[in-house]
């Protein structure tokens, strides 16, 4: 799906299942982010980029992903800012630095 050449409708629809999914699997699923993964609207846009030279995973995650990909590419992330507010904030995945006591 083009997600240039939607309705409104099937467009909330997708937004909304982008919104609700999460990663299942990886180094951004529920065992480094517990309980559910990383939402894959929050996913760092080389490792979407990675699958989308390598495929994608089959089924409805796969084009969730392929969708969140898209968007991410032309620049519109800001489109997931009403999901993210809704569900607490973006989920950071950067790397935090261990603490030190000195």
């Amino acid at each position: 799906m083009n997600f240039t050449e939607i309705d409104r409708d099937d467009f909330r629809n997708l937004l909304e299942s982008i919104g609700k999914t999460c990663m299942p699997f990886g180094k951004f699923g529920p065992n480094f982010y517990p309980p559910r993964g990383v939402p894959i609207m929050d996913l760092p846009p080389e490792y979407l980029s990675w699958f989308k030279e390598r495929g994608f995973p089959k089924g409805q995650l796969g084009e969730l992903m392929a969708q969140v990909c898209e968007i991410k590419e032309v620049g519109m992330d800001q489109l997931f800012d009403p999901l993210r507010k809704a569900n607490g904030g973006r989920v950071s995945v950067r790397k935090r630095k261990p603490k030190t006591d000195f």
